[in-house]
């Protein structure tokens, strides 16, 4: 599989120039809107202003936010590369880990491997979903957000990238993933098809194969759902709720995760969520004080 996915730097130009793109546009279109507003006469010049304070009144937040995003996505390519540690370290966490799951009893990843290790198309297919829907689904929400339910997307934006925040903190230690204990009989279910989206173990280039800890796969995925189930109002939209099902079949089944990086990454968006509900709730009883 052809790796698609920006470096850090790649990303970070790309997040700096959408975002000062998106404020000139805006600028632009406040400055366009209102020489409009106050024009006398009309005219091809007069019409022109306001097309182009449409554009940017339009096209600027968009961009703007699109930069947020995309910067969001190059921190996260950046945080495996300040891991502090090793790849031996990142091994004897990934020990302590597999020995701690069982301790609790929890059900081993091998035998989610297992399932799709002998049907190539189920392999593929849990590539296919590793690779592009974490970041596809991301967008395709926060796109569907921004432009049908315009007053619920900074709660979910601001939740996304508190979440994404403290996943990356988390991350600066390094575990290896599952497929890295290959004694246990762990497959790199991506590099046998030749589908892998990750670079040589501490290369610069690509998502870092030490940041096992938390998934932020199943991150994403649970703030994809909670968007689209709190802000849609059609019964379908309860679909969506399979899509962080099969994110963590799919991180487990390829060894890129344990349960413990899904069930620790689950924890830090409820408690996002949990802090921001309290957050806007107390904001929301000031404002009705007498005087506020």
């Amino acid at each position: 599989m052809v790796n698609l996915m920006l470096s850090w730097q790649q990303a970070a130009v790309l997040a700096a120039g959408l975002g000062a793109a998106g404020m000139l546009l805006v600028r632009a279109g406040h400055t366009a809107g209102g020489a409009a507003g106050h024009a006398l006469q009309d005219g091809d010049r007069t019409r022109l202003r306001e097309v182009a304070g449409r554009w940017g009144a339009h096209v600027g937040p968009f961009a703007r936010e699109a930069g947020v995003v995309i910067g969001l996505y190059a921190l996260w390519q950046l945080a495996g590369n300040l891991a502090a540690g090793g790849f031996h370290d990142a091994i004897g966490h990934a020990w302590w880990i597999w020995h701690a799951e069982r301790s609790l009893h929890l059900p081993s990843e091998l035998a989610v491997q297992h399932l799709v290790l002998p049907r190539a198309l189920l392999s593929r297919m849990a590539n296919m979903y590793y690779a592009t829907m974490h970041f596809g689904m991301l967008i395709a929400m926060l796109i569907w957000l921004f432009a049908r339910h315009r007053d619920g997307y900074p709660a979910v934006r601001n939740a996304m990238a508190a979440s994404t925040a403290i996943c990356l903190l988390v991350s600066l230690i390094p575990v290896a993933p599952p497929r890295m204990l290959s004694s246990l009989g762990f497959v790199d279910l991506a590099a046998r098809y030749g589908e892998s989206v990750y670079s040589v173990v501490g290369s610069a280039a690509g998502a870092d194969q030490l940041s096992a800890m938390p998934s932020v796969h199943v991150a994403w995925s649970l703030l994809v759902a909670w968007a689209i189930v709190t802000r849609g109002t059609g019964r379908w939209r309860w679909l969506i709720v399979a899509h962080p099902v099969v994110t963590v079949l799919v991180v487990v089944a390829t060894g890129n995760h344990y349960w413990a990086d899904g069930i620790v990454a689950a924890a830090i968006v409820m408690a996002v969520l949990s802090v921001q509900a309290l957050l806007t709730g107390s904001v929301g009883r000031a404002r009705k004080l007498p005087g506020a």
